[in-house]
């Protein structure tokens, strides 16, 4: 039996998320999208991806919407089939199945995994203290990297070259998606790990 995923990352639990975004200010561009991937680990130690949950975000009142921004993504905010959520209410949709595996693993709180993750983090930091969250899931500054683990295992920074690099499907008709990104983010943070332990049995 290997050590439970609690002592694997120090109590922390590992959540992949991405989120696309309005422009690159937190303080002034709205979070449009969000997702996340909850990663598990198995009785042998290995990674796997848990529950991937996702939502279409409602622009904050006073948001600035950068054009540049929506072309990039694709998001049409005047879709039909949009169905955005109230900032509030998206991140509630992401962190109730976090604050319940983090229960159940008896883990400290989450660490949010993702590819340049200080983007990511920024605004999630700033949509929590907008919209007046208490008690966030995740750790407020510490992050994974998998563009640093990327970098390291397979020599690519670039999200589609390292998921290439590391033997996995990319589909860039897809991408720029939140719920695509963090899936694929997910998968390379996966392998990385995993392969990690293969060689070093950790």
């Amino acid at each position: 039996m290997n050590m439970p995923i609690v002592d694997r990352f120090r109590g922390f639990l590992p959540v992949v998320i991405d989120v696309e975004t309005s422009g690159f200010n937190p303080s002034t561009n709205a979070m449009l999208e969000i997702a996340a991937c909850i990663i598990h680990m198995d009785d042998f130690g290995r990674l796997f991806i848990g529950e991937h949950v996702d939502a279409c975000v409602q622009p904050f009142e006073g948001a600035v919407i950068d054009p540049r921004s929506l072309e990039f993504t694709g998001i049409d905010l005047d879709d039909p089939e949009r169905n955005p959520l109230a900032e509030k209410e998206a991140l509630r949709r992401i962190f109730q199945p976090v604050r319940k595996e983090v229960r159940a693993t008896g883990c400290q709180r989450a660490i949010l995994v993702g590819h340049n993750p200080a983007f990511d983090l920024a605004f999630l930091n700033a949509s929590i203290e907008r919209t007046q969250i208490k008690r966030s899931p995740f750790h407020p500054f510490s992050s994974f990297d998998t563009a640093t683990l990327g970098g390291l295992a397979f020599g690519q920074t670039v999200l589609s070259r390292a998921v290439a690099a590391a033997g996995l499907e990319w589909n860039e008709a897809e991408a720029h998606s939140a719920a695509y990104d963090t899936l694929k983010t997910a998968e390379l943070f996966c392998v990385v790990v995993n392969r990690w332990k293969i060689l070093t049995g950790r």
